[in-house]
């Protein structure tokens, strides 16, 4: 596993931050978030192509806009990581 820190949000206490990793190994965007509220997770459950609630090994997870800058970072490490 090649997992690379990319950002954490720039508005950060440092004891609750959401954070972004890219594995370029795998090809995955690994994230840390805000777990959604009940009513938040009842609402993405209901407006998803998927059927039921979400499974105990997949999560909903709350990242701010202000780090859209970082998922792009995360995406364009593991872009490269696949034309090596």
């Amino acid at each position: 596993m090649a997992v690379v820190f990319v950002g954490i949000d720039p508005d950060t206490d440092r004891d609750h931050c959401p954070t972004v990793w890219a594995d370029t190994e795998a090809q995955e965007l690994l994230f840390q978030g805000w777990k959604p509220d009940a009513e938040t997770q009842a609402q993405c459950e209901q407006t998803s192509p998927a059927n039921g609630s979400v499974p105990d090994g997949e999560a909903i997870i709350r990242i701010p806009a202000r780090m859209i800058p970082l998922l792009r970072e995360a995406c364009d490490a593991v872009e490269r990581a696949q034309l090596r």
